[in-house]
């Protein structure tokens, strides 16, 4: 499957099946993350994998996503904040987490995985289940397994005339 392909069949999986994930796919994917770019090549990113089925039963306690616990694995996608700020006012760490987790999303799309981005979580107490540290930023969950349904959706998306503008706004 091409780049487009890839970036057109990924959707949010909310339901998994109960199937573990190969060690190797799981490797290919997370190294996806690590070859991401980042700012001033920070490399900030950190990632926590968890397979446990009580660990994972203990995230659901920082989040109203139930389905998390389903997934064979729940990523949780962390990042060293170092207080680094870029010109444009924004903080490196976040920004490379977000582009490196994007970068695992595609890649367990092609290992015929699927993932769901979480962002509604309360962070103090997924550092408090996995003992991360305080200058450690939570950034994302991200659920990870074989999807329970395969079957690719139409997305709706704005058109390119709605959010682009050449020039100037």
């Amino acid at each position: 499957m091409d780049i487009y392909e890839l970036i057109k069949t990924r959707k949010s999986v909310r339901s998994y099946l109960p199937r573990e994930i190969e060690e190797d796919k799981l490797n290919r994917v997370l190294d996806a993350g690590r070859l991401a770019p980042s700012a001033s090549n920070r490399q900030q990113w950190r990632f926590i994998v968890v397979k446990d089925e009580a660990n994972r039963q203990k995230l659901l306690g920082s989040t109203k996503h139930s389905f998390i616990a389903e997934a064979p694995v729940v990523l949780v996608c962390c990042a060293e904040d170092d207080g680094h700020i870029m010109p444009c006012g924004l903080p490196s760490f976040s920004m490379d987490a977000t582009i490196a987790i994007d970068h695992i999303t595609l890649a367990a799309v092609a290992e015929g995985l699927g993932t769901c981005w979480i962002g509604g979580f309360d962070a103090v107490k997924v550092k408090e289940v996995l003992g991360i540290p305080e200058n450690i930023a939570v950034v994302e969950l991200l659920p990870i397994g074989y999807p329970a349904d395969p079957s690719v959706k139409q997305k709706e998306r704005l058109g390119l005339d709605d959010i682009v503008r050449y020039e100037s706004w």
